[in-house]
């Protein structure tokens, strides 16, 4: 069924906007006049991804999907309600149907209305998702369909809500540790170009009639100052286009493949990315086996969502191992990238049967140590970034106090 949007005046003569499902443009303006509100514009609205009978997409390019972004938080949000709605014995349709007016993000809520559409035509849940790939992920629809599958919906719901409530609550975390040494990296380099572009000239102008030979340091500082005060929009270009050039590169798979291992064999670094990645791993593969995924394909889906190529690798021959009979824990052990605790706590809960709890308790324990490894980090860079700076500052200060001190000589 069709999607609209539409402007309209409700029975008080004030703006209305939102979107309405209907056969067709006739439809929808003799709904809303029932509902009370006056279209005054109605346009069908844009699908984001239409996928035809025959099953080929071709993608809308209008300015308003061009722009338009869905959140994981609001995903998340959707998720936790639609959860407490289908728990409370609503249908999902009907579930669907009361969220939507609750949906702040337009394009979020067109894909929605159309999501209900398609089940209304008799897709699936699991099957209206996948027509939608760039907002849910593989995770999300293969537990959707393990769900439906076992007659569980509202019970896998849950536990989606819980697992992106984590992975957003944890990102949040470490985005909130991380803001302010990144803020005053940011404002301290500010401060040193201005110093170095505008002042420092304006300083060292003095020394330009003096006949006497200036000391390395000045003229070293000269040099920098007159550069940077002459090019800076180079130097600015030249940043830009080194971002740019490494942005493409990273999207090629050899450029992730070194970005990763690069990143993996760095000293402090790669300690947080390899303590990040189990946690997910742990944290998405338990939700997957509790929700009835057998491991194999599982982990095919685990390996897409724990952002390093290299792990995604080693998880990807762990399943070819276990297709050959061995276990979880013996696959995983045959690179050095798990620690041996984590590989220990899997062995255990492959003898005792509780595997997606062990997985959990990889998770939690993962989880609690990328928090205490981001404080440290933070610790750290603060005061060897007030060292850094003081260092760059002082060595302005004596370049500049070395050719007045010369000067004081001669005059003595």
């Amino acid at each position: 069924m069709p999607v609209f949007e539409y402007q309209a005046l409700d029975g008080k003569g004030k703006n209305r906007s939102g979107i309405i499902d209907a056969d067709s443009v006739m439809d929808a303006r003799q709904k809303l006049r029932q509902s009370g509100i006056y279209p005054t514009n109605i346009k069908e609205a844009p699908d984001r991804l239409k996928t035809s009978t025959g099953g080929s997409k071709s993608k809308n390019l209008s300015l308003s999907n061009l722009f338009a972004r869905i959140s994981p938080s609001e995903i998340s949000i959707m998720t936790r309600q639609l959860a407490t709605l289908v728990s409370a014995g609503l249908p999902l349709v009907g579930a669907i149907n009361a969220l939507l007016p609750q949906m702040g993000n337009p394009a979020f809520k067109r894909t929605l209305a159309q999501i209900k559409d398609h089940i209304v035509e008799g897709n699936s849940f699991a099957n209206a998702l996948g027509l939608y790939p760039k907002i849910f992920s593989q995770l999300y629809i293969n537990m959707v369909r393990a769900g439906e599958a076992s007659g569980a919906i509202e019970i896998v719901l849950e536990r989606l809500a819980e697992l992106s409530e984590k992975q957003q609550s944890l990102k949040n975390r470490i985005r909130s540790a991380l803001a302010y040494p990144i803020l005053m990296v940011c404002l301290g380099f500010s401060v040193l170009f201005i110093l170095m572009a505008y002042i420092v000239p304006n300083i060292t102008s003095i020394f330009t009639d003096m006949d006497k030979a200036l000391p390395g340091p000045t003229v070293f500082l000269i040099t920098v100052s007159d550069m940077i005060k002459s090019f800076w929009w180079v130097i600015l270009l030249g940043i830009f286009l080194i971002f740019i050039i490494l942005q493409q590169i990273i999207k090629t798979t050899r450029g992730r493949y070194w970005k990763d291992r690069i990143l993996l064999a760095s000293p402090l670094v790669g300690t947080l990315v390899q303590k990040l990645a189990i946690a997910r791993f742990g944290r998405t593969l338990a939700s997957l086996i509790e929700n009835g995924v057998s491991l194999i394909p599982a982990l095919e889906i685990v390996k897409n969502v724990v952002g390093n190529v290299l792990i995604a690798e080693l998880i990807e021959n762990a399943a070819e191992d276990i297709g050959k009979g061995e276990g979880l824990g013996n696959a995983l052990s045959k690179e050095k990238i798990f620690p041996p605790i984590s590989i220990q706590m899997i062995l255990v809960g492959e003898q005792s049967g509780e595997l997606e709890k062990m997985l959990n308790k990889v998770a939690d324990v993962y989880e609690g140590e990328v928090e205490s490894t981001v404080m440290a980090l933070t610790s750290m860079l603060e005061p060897l970034m007030i060292l850094t700076m003081g260092l760059m500052v002082g060595f302005i200060v004596v370049s500049i106090l070395l050719p007045i001190f010369e000067m004081n000589q001669l005059v003595k």
